[in-house]
């Protein structure tokens, strides 16, 4: 018998190693389709699709105890894992470089949906940090939306909140975003 991802969240919350051995399988191909949409973004990247939900499985298994509610808390946790992944390597990238090759992108070719542009994974979680630090809930909408791949209706349910009040906080994170990604605006010479 298949059981749902939720209740092998459950039993896997409770300690059991079998759950999440059977979970596993459920939803390995949703992850590898994240991380290959995040791999297809990132301007710059060593890792493999794979490897990527390999790196961000690792970090579930050893997380303490998660009071699993549902699939969409599954994935909204699992794409946190995974901008923690991505933004070490850039760090670590960095640091070797100490910055060479950066560039600035607008905040539509890293969140437009249409739209699968490069982007530097750091410039964006430096600019979420920011708006998490006065919105929180505006950076997790885009946190779900961006990294975990999740619908308005989801990340409505893995927040506790309406899809009205998920598609406004979109589109004020957005906005926000494009403006921090900018840069400062440019002196008029005048």
């Amino acid at each position: 018998m298949k059981r749902p991802v939720t209740e092998l969240l459950r039993l896997w919350n409770r300690g059991d190693r079998d759950a999440l051995d059977q979970l596993i399988p459920l939803v390995h191909a949703e992850l590898l389709k994240l991380a290959r949409g995040y791999m297809s973004r990132e301007k710059a990247h060593t890792l493999e699709g794979a490897a990527l939900v390999n790196e961000a499985y690792l970090r579930l298994v050893d997380m303490p105890r998660v009071a699993w509610t549902d699939r969409a808390h599954f994935f909204a946790v699992a794409a946190r894992q995974m901008r923690h992944v991505l933004v070490d390597i850039a760090r670590a990238k960095n640091a070797q470089k100490r910055g060479a090759g950066a560039r600035r992108v607008s905040i539509t070719s890293v969140i437009d949906e249409a739209q699968v542009a490069p982007y530097d994974v750091l410039g964006l979680d430096r600019a979420l940090e920011k708006l998490a630090a006065f919105d929180v809930r505006r950076a997790r909408v885009v946190e779900l939306r961006v990294f975990g791949g999740l619908t308005v209706e989801e990340a409505a349910a893995a927040l506790a909140i309406s899809t009205d009040t998920v598609t406004r906080d979109w589109k004020l994170a957005k906005a926000w975003l494009a403006r921090e990604l900018a840069g400062p605006p440019e002196k008029d010479p005048s």
